[in-house]
């Protein structure tokens, strides 16, 4: 049966790839050789606008393990090694309170059994575990400790080759079904056909749709850009918190539901478990906690290739011929920080003869015309920009706008056919509804006062000195580096074609998965581009 699956799914994705051509032939995408294009706002849907429904977590047993210490919350990520993955999971159930005995680490084994598909799971690999904890400032007696989370890295991988696994202790035994992943191709010439871009997630219906429609298109890698299980939206005793969210600096109370993050990662193992799944951090995976710890549970729960960069907020890794830069906005980026510094590095050493895209992302849109968090990053851009466009970024993918929207190319708020394509897709489902009001429409441009970066501080916001906005903070239309827009819930799917073209396409949850209603071809031009 999934030697069928298998090769069905094969059969499938080489249709796609036939009908991708042809769609190259009879010219029906738009490349950005012919751009810029002429800006696009898409009518807002108001059928879709409604209450965001948050899935009914509490009442649903196949998310629970039915065995004990049976892994679960199973997730795949790369290295910074092609020849390796990261496999994590969790096993036994959190604690909330103080008067409580965390479980052991050492009580339960990390091991990962694998193999080459269909022949044999003959290859163990263990690795580490650990717990940890979320201690609220206000003393609030909800503190919570964290299950078993365990991390093997699996090594020895061949490139674009199919493996089974099963993860746990087969001592107890507790294992886990067997789960399956494909290894990235190795560069130059080949790439992974298929990535997945998506931001907001979030644990709602509509977060349900993305994810099934997502899995439903078979991806080789998934790029999450932050906000991902918005478990800081939740009070410590599971209710939504009626303020705007509970663990921001200007809250009352400093509060985050962490049992959100273990039914996140539950739901999310029908992608994760399968799908290496690479994830950067958002303004709502801060979750500061007392003695000022933040970002805890996003490092705990996800496996990164930080060796180089010594981070976890920021680091690269390469997906075939695609170099990856992740960058942190919610910590120091001018240019005497480590992060800043790292990058420097990390760019110059990138070799486009081995990895020719260039492809970073960060949680705040540098680019965005959308009312809500308007020029919030200008403070990064001011500082980045210059770096990221001297080596010949190709594409920039961020979040945390809760709609859609991609840029012509753009450099200096200037049209550049040398500048990075932007394509903001925070809209994956969320718990906070769609953004549907632009900054260039009457009465939605904000003061300038108003929109400092809120966690790092300060304010590079200006008017505009030159262009059509000279003299103002805001467009007084859509403006000319914004190609396309629209507030809708979905995700996007880069396809990496060859050296210098790849097709992305915007794929909405009101339409059918297989359904793109923005496509376009980015086209490199190595020869008169810097790179």
């Amino acid at each position: 049966m999934v030697l069928a699956m298998e090769s069905l799914n094969r059969l499938l994705h080489c249709w796609i790839l036939l009908i991708s051509l042809l769609f190259v032939v009879n010219g029906q995408f738009p490349s950005t050789l012919e751009g810029p294009f002429k800006p696009v706002t898409v009518p807002v849907n108001y059928s879709i606008i409604g209450q965001v429904t948050s899935l009914p977590v509490n009442d649903n047993p196949p998310l629970s393990p039915e065995i004990e210490f049976q892994p679960q919350q199973i997730s795949l990520s790369l290295s910074s090694d092609l020849s390796s993955v990261w496999v994590s999971w969790i096993t036994g159930e959190y604690q909330i309170g103080d008067d409580i005995e965390p479980l052991d680490p050492q009580s339960v084994a990390s091991v990962v059994q694998y193999g080459v598909y269909k022949s044999g799971r003959n290859n163990l690999a263990a690795g580490s575990s650990f717990i940890y904890s979320q201690q609220y400032p206000n003393e609030d007696p909800n503190n919570y400790t964290s299950g078993i989370i365990h991390r093997v890295l699996v090594t020895g991988l061949d490139p674009d080759t199919m493996y089974e696994y099963q993860c746990g202790d087969p001592s107890i035994p507790a294992m886990s079904e067997v789960h399956y992943f494909r290894t990235m191709p190795s560069p130059p010439k080949d790439y992974p056909s298929r990535v997945v871009v998506v931001g907001g997630l979030g644990l709602t219906y509509n977060t349900s749709t993305t994810i099934s429609h997502m899995a439903a298109n078979h991806p080789d890698l998934a790029l999450l850009v932050g906000d991902l299980s918005f478990a800081d939206l939740y009070c410590t005793n599971g209710t939504l918190c009626d303020f705007q969210n509970c663990s921001f600096p200007q809250s009352p109370l400093q509060e985050t539901y962490q049992p959100r993050w273990d039914h996140w990662g539950r739901f999310m193992q029908i992608l994760t478990a399968t799908v290496p799944t690479m994830v950067i951090e958002g303004d709502h995976e801060i979750e500061k906690q007392a003695d000022d710890l933040t970002f805890t549970a996003y490092n705990y729960r996800f496996a990164f290739p930080s060796d180089e960069s010594g981070s976890t907020l920021y680091y690269s890794f390469n997906a075939g011929g695609i170099h990856f830069v992740m960058l942190g906005a919610y910590v120091p980026y001018d240019k005497s920080s480590d992060q800043y510094k790292w990058l420097e590095r990390d760019l110059f050493n990138v070799n486009r003869s081995v990895t020719p895209w260039l492809v970073a992302a960060w949680h705040p849109p540098w680019y965005s015309t959308y009312k809500d968090h308007y020029r919030e990053a200008e403070c990064m851009r001011v500082e980045m920009e210059e770096l990221l466009y001297k080596h010949g970024v190709d594409i920039v993918f961020n979040g945390h706008v809760n709609a859609y929207e991609r840029s012509n190319r753009v450099y200096n708020y200037t049209l550049d056919p040398c500048g990075p394509v932007h394509i903001t897709v925070g809209s994956g489902g969320n718990e906070m509804n769609l953004t549907l009001e632009h900054a260039d429409e009457p009465g939605n441009c904000p003061d300038p006062s108003n929109t400092p970066d809120r966690f790092m501080g300060g304010s590079c916001g200006f008017n505009f000195t030159s262009g059509p906005a000279a003299g103002n903070f805001c467009w007084n239309e859509q403006p000319e580096y914004s190609a396309y827009r629209e507030s809708s819930f979905g995700y996007g799917i880069l396809e990496v074609k060859n050296q210098t073209h790849a097709l992305w396409m915007w794929y909405r949850n009101q339409d059918r998965y297989s359904v793109g209603t923005d496509g376009i071809y980015i086209v490199r031009q190595p020869d008169r581009c810097p790179s």
